[in-house]
């Protein structure tokens, strides 16, 4: 796995290490439970596995040409690392009800599939070409596709932290180590 989706895939097991099924669908009032945030980001790998696989078929990159404002969000998310908070997901995007283990069994299969994807179009077109357009931000090449999921990975993340903190969903138990 590419070392920035290792990096995605390690964040989700940190946060969601040991919760219960029941923790995972803990939630304050409007607000998306662990398993909605889960699900949220599982549509989103599995969108971008898809739009590689349409490349990889359609024999070419399908990156438009980026606008000034398209660039300037692209260097906020992808170079700077910062997820302006406060804008809703796109529709499709929104979880629909999947249960933590549903939820988290999906995300680590189109995790890989987008890591899959990801790594046979970079390897097909190389990593400079704008390959396909975010929804939002425009058209990305293959490292600044992975440099997003890591950075709107690690936003949720954070949320899922906070459920914990908050005592929507409780910390794992701590871990003793041996010899002490």
């Amino acid at each position: 796995m590419d070392s920035t989706l290792q990096r995605v895939k390690d964040a989700i097991e940190a946060a969601t290490g040991g919760m219960s099924a029941q923790q995972l669908a803990q939630h304050p009032e409007g607000k998306w439970p662990a398993a909605g945030i889960l699900e949220h980001l599982s549509i989103t790998f599995g969108g971008t596995a898809r739009l590689m696989r349409k490349c990889m078929e359609g024999g070419k990159p399908l990156g438009s040409a980026p606008t000034l404002k398209q660039r300037l969000r692209v260097l906020l998310v992808t170079g700077w690392g910062y997820f302006p908070t406060g804008r809703p997901a796109p529709e499709f995007s929104q979880p629909k009800g999947l249960s933590g283990e549903v939820a988290l069994q999906t995300i680590r299969e189109n995790l890989a599939a987008m890591d899959q994807g990801l790594a046979e179009c970079e390897q097909r077109f190389g990593s400079k070409v704008k390959i396909a357009d975010h929804v939002v931000l425009g058209p990305l090449t293959i490292p600044q596709w992975r440099r997003f999921h890591w950075v709107h990975t690690r936003h949720h993340m954070k949320q899922i932290e906070r459920l914990r903190r908050d005592g929507v969903a409780e910390p794992p138990p701590a871990v003793e180590s041996a010899g002490q």
